[in-house]
């Protein structure tokens, strides 16, 4: 199975290689109180690493609440790592959507961006 999402997440980049970024998928999660604190239980500081939580959450201790999405990206760890410097790569996370991650209890939409096959940035947006 991993073999098979690998595959398609790079054939699915390698589409899209263009000069040019592009949008080249989605996920959607909503950001429960599990995903508020790391494995050991420490209460994380920035919404960048939420998200990074909550995609640990659902690919490595599967626990997805309702509104949770799997994702060919971050299933693993190194892609994950890099989720706080791909926020930044855009921008960073908007001051009202990061406080209303680090709330919990939220609905998210991330975007994945990517050049030439590369990953080059990550945007959240709350939906409505």
């Amino acid at each position: 199975m991993k073999r098979l999402a690998i595959a398609f997440c790079l054939s699915a980049l390698a589409s899209i290689a263009t000069a040019q970024e592009a949008r080249v998928g989605s996920y959607n999660a909503f950001i429960g109180t599990q995903d508020l604190v790391n494995s050991s239980g420490i209460r994380l500081e920035n919404a960048a690493q939420v998200l990074r939580q909550d995609r640990a959450n659902v690919h490595r201790f599967n626990i997805l609440q309702a509104g949770d999405t799997k994702d060919f990206w971050f299933f693993a760890p190194d892609s994950r790592a890099a989720m706080e410097s791909l926020f930044a790569a855009r921008g960073g996370i908007p001051a009202t959507t990061a406080q209303a991650i680090l709330r919990g209890n939220v609905p998210v939409v991330v975007y994945i961006y990517a050049r030439d096959g590369n990953f080059t940035g990550l945007e959240v947006v709350i939906p409505g």
